[in-house]
């Protein structure tokens, strides 16, 4: 199989049935709620078939699927890949007017949603009852198979396409990195959400090729979680992002698991700190992965060996120009984007600023590039100052952004103050670095990834309730100060009330 760059009749649906679907009858394939075997897999995406294609989907054609983490979202994808359609994926957490501007914007002939779900905010996974609708669309007018909307955690979504072929050789990466990478018989709980790569290719479709078990914790608790792990004694890993790896660590004394082998980690750089002590109390070694939605994974080290160095996945080539690192891609993953500034002549510009090392060829990433900033003509790494915010004793999350200044938003832990997190900031960055203004939040907004949104709109809009802003010389001798207040060094900032709403990057 092989990437077109012209436009074809559809795509070929051999490749499900090949790459995924093949395999014993009686090989349990899936846990949702109850164990889905091969065969019951094979049954249910037939029956799927059957009711996309009396709604018009057929090959060449183009679908959205808006569905809640299910068994019927996993069932309607392989459904419309059989079929030879092209599937968009929507995240159910959108709004419905987002919705509708995704719907515009991509133009699909047929439209999947939930007509009636049984589960709660907690869930894992839910029980759906779908709504299979035609719209005033198009066919798919390229040979992509898949369509995603990048998450969103630093402003607009671009549409990202993928081929068939270059899912297949996705999957066929995880097999080349071998050691790690979860085996035939052994199982994946995973925690990173299928609309997404991580959970999507790294989860559902790698396991479904290689004869691994992907499991769905029944609720998204510690708790939860490390019961889904504990129901089979199989070994497992787990798949998730950082924000799983804080909620894990936050079991003070986590049951026995001699079956959990180790968790890989996708998304953002895990802080040192939460690292050792995520490994120090699971006894695991905890992994580290590096990708973007459009290429998936890009490096990897699985035993934390090379910290915070990854190796570059096999059959890809990574290489740094001017502190940017790049990834070679044959072809554009980009619709209706023409910019050499993100892809030309072979290389995805990966917009995150990195190292390669020359011995080794191993990569290290210092942050996104969108990170540096000049301060009064000196150059500060917006992602220092956040990671050493966020260390700090008291503070539970933060971000950091820049407007005409550095600013800083932090979710507390209890008891903690501002005036304290301005003096423990001040002992570890230099006046230059630090933010001139911080507000404390009760909730930071996350994208569906787990990733925190850095989006100054939606960050100002969490702290909509902020009460005028206090001097930083007199808000360190204030003994306490309740979630939504500003610290600043400067005069007031009020922040006008403005819904908040959960960003996809």
């Amino acid at each position: 199989m092989t990437d077109d760059a012209q436009p074809t009749p559809g795509i070929d649906p051999s490749w499900v049935d090949e790459v995924l679907l093949a395999g014993p009858a009686d090989q349990v394939a899936l846990v949702f709620e109850t164990p889905v075997t091969r065969a019951d897999l094979r049954r249910l995406i037939s029956a799927k078939q059957s009711v996309l294609a009396a709604a018009g989907l057929g090959r060449g054609g183009s679908v959205a699927l808006c569905l809640a983490p299910s068994l019927a979202f996993v069932t309607n994808l392989l459904a419309a890949w059989r079929l030879g359609a092209r599937a968009a994926l929507l995240d159910h957490r959108l709004t419905a007017f987002e919705v509708d501007n995704a719907l515009q914007r991509l133009a699909p002939q047929v439209v999947v949603t939930a007509k009636h779900v049984t589960g709660g905010p907690l869930r894992g996974f839910v029980e759906i009852e779908e709504r299979v609708a035609t719209y005033p669309g198009r066919p798919a007018d390229t040979a992509h198979a898949l369509i995603q909307l990048s998450s969103g955690s630093t402003g607009p979504s671009k549409v990202i396409a993928r081929t068939a072929a270059n899912l297949v050789e996705e999957v066929e990466r995880y097999v080349k990195i071998g050691a790690g990478v979860p085996q035939g018989g052994e199982r994946i709980v995973s925690l990173a959400s299928m609309v997404h790569v991580l959970g999507l290719v790294g989860g559902l479709l790698y396991g479904l090729h290689a004869g691994v078990q992907f499991v769905v914790p029944a609720r998204m608790t510690a708790d939860g979680i490390l019961s889904t792990v504990a129901a089979d004694p199989a070994p497992t890993t787990l798949l998730g992002v950082p924000f799983h790896i804080e909620l894990l660590s936050s079991v003070q004394h986590p049951m026995k698991l001699p079956q959990l082998t180790g968790m890989t980690t996708g998304g953002e750089l895990v802080r040192a700190e939460v690292y050792g002590g995520f490994v120090d109390r699971y006894g695991i070694r905890l992994g580290n992965m590096y990708g973007m939605t459009e290429v998936g994974v890009i490096a990897t080290d699985l035993f934390g060996e090379h910290r915070p160095s990854l190796t570059p996945a096999p059959g890809l080539t990574v290489r740094e120009e001017a502190g940017e690192l790049l990834v070679s891609l044959p072809a554009s993953p980009y619709l209706g984007l023409v910019d050499p500034a993100r892809w030309a002549d072979g290389w995805l510009h990966t917009k995150d600023a990195g190292s390669v090392d020359a011995a080794t060829g191993r990569v290290r990433i210092h942050g996104r590039r969108d990170s540096q900033v000049s301060v009064g003509g000196l150059k500060v790494d917006l992602t220092e100052v956040e990671h050493t915010l966020a260390a700090l004793p008291g503070v539970a999350s933060a971000v950091v952004t820049f407007d005409k200044a550095i600013e800083a938003y932090v979710m507390l832990r209890d008891g903690a103050t501002s005036a304290q997190v301005q003096e423990r900031l001040a002992e570890r960055l230099a006046g230059f670095k630090r933010p001139r203004v911080l507000k404390v939040v009760e909730q930071l907004p996350r994208t569906a990834t787990g990733k925190l949104v850095r989006d100054r709109a939606a960050l100002l809009a969490a702290a909509a309730d902020a009460a005028p802003a206090i001097p930083a010389a007199i808000s360190a001798v204030i003994p306490g100060q309740r979630a939504g207040q500003d610290v600043t060094d400067g005069a007031t900032d009020p922040v006008a009330p403005a819904p908040v709403k959960e960003g996809n990057r």
